[in-house]
């Protein structure tokens, strides 16, 4: 039997990281997980391109731009939807989990989903770091595991 596993330390190539403005309060928390955890595994700084979009709704054009790109070994999408008194929050994460899993499926490269969906600020603010770990940080090891992964399955 042989089985396959990506690791954190042998990821080369650039990443690249989308990451809604909106509810920066949180979003900014989560893209400094990411950064420390990359940091962490050997990844350096020049090796990171952090795009800032409105909102989460614009994530998946971004994510689009950025893998017909061929400049990244991986792409991770950062955010934080806050339910309201609304349907506007399901209609913003069933729209950006449409977008990316499709583009995930077809792509030659990993797209990892680090999008809070909680019930208020205060659950997002626990999951990005406050107590409940930092969403961005394992959304950042999920996307070196899966480059690693996916120079295995090349």
């Amino acid at each position: 039997m042989t089985e396959y596993r990506g690791n954190f330390t042998n990821v080369h190539g650039k990443i690249a990281i989308v990451v809604a403005k909106f509810n920066q309060l949180v979003t900014k928390n989560l893209v400094s997980g990411a950064q420390e955890t990359l940091y962490q595994f050997g990844i350096r700084d020049e090796d990171i391109d952090i795009y800032w979009v409105p909102g989460a709704f614009e994530i998946g054009f971004t994510a689009q731009k950025l893998l017909n790109s061929n400049q990244y070994a991986g792409i991770m999408s950062l955010g934080a939807v806050i339910k309201g008194e609304t349907d506007h929050y399901n209609m913003i994460i069933q729209n950006i989990t449409s977008a990316l899993m499709p583009m995930n499926l077809e792509a030659k490269i990993p797209i990892t989903f680090g999008i809070l969906t909680t019930d208020n600020i205060d659950q997002a603010l626990q999951r990005s770091g406050l107590k409940v770990g930092n969403e961005g940080s394992s959304t950042a090891q999920s996307l070196l595991e899966m480059i690693s992964l996916n120079d295995q399955l090349n």
